[in-house]
């Protein structure tokens, strides 16, 4: 098994959640970096995984999602700049633990995650998607698992649809379908989430939607009789939005094989970063921790 965390999703979520006043000596904040060491070190301590990458999302306006729909994720603010150094911090962190990490700025690390669970699929080796991020769900076969860590859990192949309402192979056309405001994506105007479902229920795909346009009246859903228009007015943008709501698997990597298998942590490294951010005892302990089990 190799384990695939979604690092930003985990970044954001310390950053908002933990307090703001955990500073270093100059009066830097470093919560979402305290949150997120912990939370990697943790994830370490229980899994000691031998195979697993984080991936970093790099960039909102550079991805090649952007240059086929400049408006994608235009809804965002930029992240802080205390933010944005809590981030560097965070990938050194992750290196220093002797991980790999990645980002790009023509992927996001959807996509990394995607390619490397391509990778996985040709040696043989599933997956474990680790983060609270619904897309990546698209992602998973009967042999991987997707890991709300701290959240909702573990959750297998079988068990997607009754999570999010439609099978991981439906959820790019669900969301081209129904849009996905967080990413700015339209969909179809008039199509919903209830009503994206029940036409993937009935016909399997946005191919085998538009296959049986003919047939969309039928379905028992209100408003189904304007279904037929909706769709056919608007298929230009579903098309669109179904090339930004799949994920890519095939970014560049070097030797992901070899990258992928884990190393002893660097103390001094970690230490040096945690003597930057004035971080205690607990975390440097959980770091030593950390590298007596890389050793056995």
């Amino acid at each position: 098994m190799q384990y695939l965390i979604d690092a930003s999703v985990y970044v954001f979520r310390a950053y908002y959640s933990m307090p703001d006043d955990i500073i270093d000596k100059q009066g830097n904040p470093v919560n979402a970096l305290y949150g997120f060491c912990r939370f990697l070190g943790d994830f370490m301590e229980q899994v000691n995984p031998e195979y697993i990458a984080v991936l970093f999302d790099e960039s909102l306006s550079s991805s090649f999602r952007t240059d086929i729909y400049p408006a994608y994720k235009a809804n965002r603010d930029p992240a802080p700049e205390e933010l944005k150094r809590q981030f560097g911090q965070c990938r050194r962190f992750t290196r220093a633990l002797g991980l790999m990490e990645h980002g790009s700025p023509h992927y996001e690390a959807d996509d990394l995650i995607g390619t490397l669970v391509a990778h996985g699929r040709s040696v043989n080796r599933p997956s474990t998607i680790v983060t609270r991020d619904k897309d990546l769900a698209q992602l998973v076969s009967k042999q991987d698992v997707f890991w709300d860590f701290a959240g909702k859990g573990k959750i297998r192949y079988d068990e997607v649809r009754g999570v999010f309402g439609v099978h991981p192979e439906q959820i790019a056309d669900f969301l081209a379908l129904a849009g996905d405001a967080v990413d700015n994506i339209k969909g179809v105007p008039g199509i919903g989430k209830k009503t994206a479902t029940v036409l993937l229920e009935n016909f399997g795909s946005l191919d085998g939607i538009y296959a049986n346009l003919d047939k969309v009246h039928e379905i028992n859903v209100r408003g189904a009789k304007t279904l037929r228009e909706k769709l056919t007015t608007y298929k230009g943008d579903a098309e669109l939005a179904r090339r930004l709501t799949g994920i890519a698997c095939d970014a560049p990597f070097d030797d992901p094989e070899v990258t992928l298998r884990r190393s002893r942590p660097k103390l001094g490294e970690i230490n040096a970063l945690y003597d930057e951010a004035d971080i205690g005892t607990a975390l440097r302990r959980q770091a030593e921790r950390i590298s007596d089990l890389a050793r056995d």
